[in-house]
């Protein structure tokens, strides 16, 4: 079995910071493309970046320069920075990860199980 476990989400004013972890356990064997999703209240969730398992990285636009995605691949853990933080960037934020699992030969998409960011004004 796979799981992500995330932390990191809380309450923060306009203009601050806030650092996500999820961490993939279980009988992995590699972990490809790892990133975050997020949920806000009434809409659907929406793709917000994205880092292979080399360190490319891509962003949503509303996020570019003021989100940063890293990885730890001997981890299996990915991290989103987030800086400059606006009341529109509250939501619930997701990791996934396509991972690989020993015994399959397989990839297969998880999902953390969602970590509360609220940023007030």
């Amino acid at each position: 079995q796979v799981q992500l476990v995330e932390s990191g989400g809380g309450l923060v004013q306009a203009g601050g910071s806030l650092r996500l972890f999820c961490a993939a356990s279980g009988t992995i064997f590699s972990a490809n493309n790892m990133g975050w999703y997020r949920q806000a209240p009434g809409h659907q969730r929406e793709w917000v970046a994205t880092i292979t398992s080399g360190g490319s990285t891509n962003y949503k636009d509303f996020v570019k320069g003021r989100f940063t995605i890293s990885r730890d691949n001997a981890k299996n853990t990915v991290y989103l920075q987030m800086n400059s933080l606006k009341p529109e960037d509250t939501a619930v934020y997701f990791c996934h990860a396509v991972v690989g699992v020993y015994g399959t030969g397989r990839y297969y998409d998880y999902w953390g199980q969602g970590n509360q960011v609220t940023v007030s004004s």
